[in-house]
């Protein structure tokens, strides 16, 4: 492997990662004091976790951010056996965890941990890794394509059956994203997304939950106290935030009326917070962090960084898009965390590795 001269990390990405954890932080906190205090017994439980999670997710960016990227190629084997064991072991009793109808946790040492979050890191190593291999054409769609998705598809099965489609749409949505900077085929773009979408819009109303959730983004309104529950209450707490926010710590909605405000709809809580403003400066902040890290994915020195830098970014595009879509009643409510900002130690610690990842590739980059 040839030597590289490396160069400090990309800075600006690095300080937005700081300040979107360091609001995540406080906003868990704002959003989960008082309910942590009425149902664990203790105001800083949630604050406690998920600044635990940050701990040792920062210790891990640093770690990545200086462990040349290149070598993660021959772990990608190991990744993959891993990803399978963990998600299979979801559904075994004793170490799986079942919270309200899903199964999408195992339980270690009184902590858990979500596989799926694993998943993504992994997946986008390994697609990287295969479609930089010299002896891989991405052109041919048997060779080059199927393989690829056939790994993917299983992963997804296997999500899909916790049942978790939000995030098995996001795995394969940053897959695809992969493929098109590999340099797919346009008609190979064309056959997958005829065949695609189809079986999307069949999963989304296969399950009844599903079908009734679509039918509440629809119209959240006919069913107020059940499945439009969630948006309703979401917009409420927009609502009233207006320009400025009613201000920090100081939400009405987090008292029992959204469910999860410290989560999957902790976006809510800034919205209500810290308003309008602080919504747009957090989507901002993200778009930042997105086009710093596709300009990083061009400027990559091997196919392989590029591959890489391209499915960290739209992986965490993906999910700041359908999470922020959910909060705002612009598509039906799924189960996606805000990056970095939602409670959620798996999710937190695997998105600081992969920043820590994506910092590497910069120390290389040509710009």
């Amino acid at each position: 492997m040839k030597k590289m001269k490396g160069k400090p990390p990309d800075f600006i990405i690095f300080f937005i990662t700081l300040v979107l954890v360091g609001l995540g932080l406080v906003m868990v906190f704002s959003a989960s004091a008082y309910t942590a205090g009425e149902l664990r017994g203790d105001g800083y439980f949630f604050l406690k976790r998920q600044a635990y999670w940050a701990f040792f997710g920062l210790i891990a960016m640093v770690f990545l951010a200086n462990y040349d990227y290149r070598k993660l190629k021959k772990y990608t084997k190991l990744a993959l056996i891993i990803n399978f064991v963990l998600l299979a072991l979801v559904y075994v009793p004793g170490i799986g965890v079942k919270l309200s109808g899903a199964s999408r946790w195992i339980g270690i040492m009184g902590y858990t941990i979500q596989p799926s979050e694993f998943t993504k890191l992994a997946l986008i190593l390994f697609a990287a890794a295969f479609l930089s291999r010299e002896n891989v054409n991405v052109k041919k769609f048997w060779i080059g394509v199927v393989p690829l998705l056939a790994v993917m598809g299983a992963s997804f099965l296997l999500i899909l059956k916790q049942p978790d489609l939000g995030t098995a749409i996001a795995i394969a949505g940053t897959v695809m994203v992969i493929l098109f900077v590999a340099g797919m085929e346009g008609k190979h773009f064309f056959l997958l997304g005829i065949t695609g979408l189809p079986l999307l819009g069949y999963l989304a109303l296969a399950e009844e939950y599903r079908r009734r959730r679509f039918l509440a983004f629809l119209d959240p309104w006919e069913d107020p106290l059940d499945t439009g529950y969630h948006i309703i209450q979401s917009l409420y707490a927009l609502g009233p935030g207006r320009l400025f926010g009613v201000g920090l710590g100081r939400s009405r909605q987090k008292f029992f009326y959204l469910p999860e405000p410290h989560s999957d709809f902790v976006f809510a809580m800034i919205g209500e917070e810290l308003g309008f403003i602080g919504g747009v400066t957090v989507i901002f902040l993200f778009f930042l962090l997105i086009w710093r890290g596709f300009k990083l994915a061009l400027m990559a020195p091997d196919m392989f960084g590029s591959l890489l830098a391209s499915g960290i970014v739209s992986m965490i595009a993906i999910q700041v898009v359908i999470n922020i879509g959910v909060v705002t009643g612009s598509i039906p409510v799924t189960g996606i965390n805000l990056p970095f900002i939602s409670a959620g130690g798996s999710s937190l610690f695997f998105m600081l590795s992969s920043i820590g990842v994506l910092l590497n590739i910069s120390k290389y980059s040509q710009y």
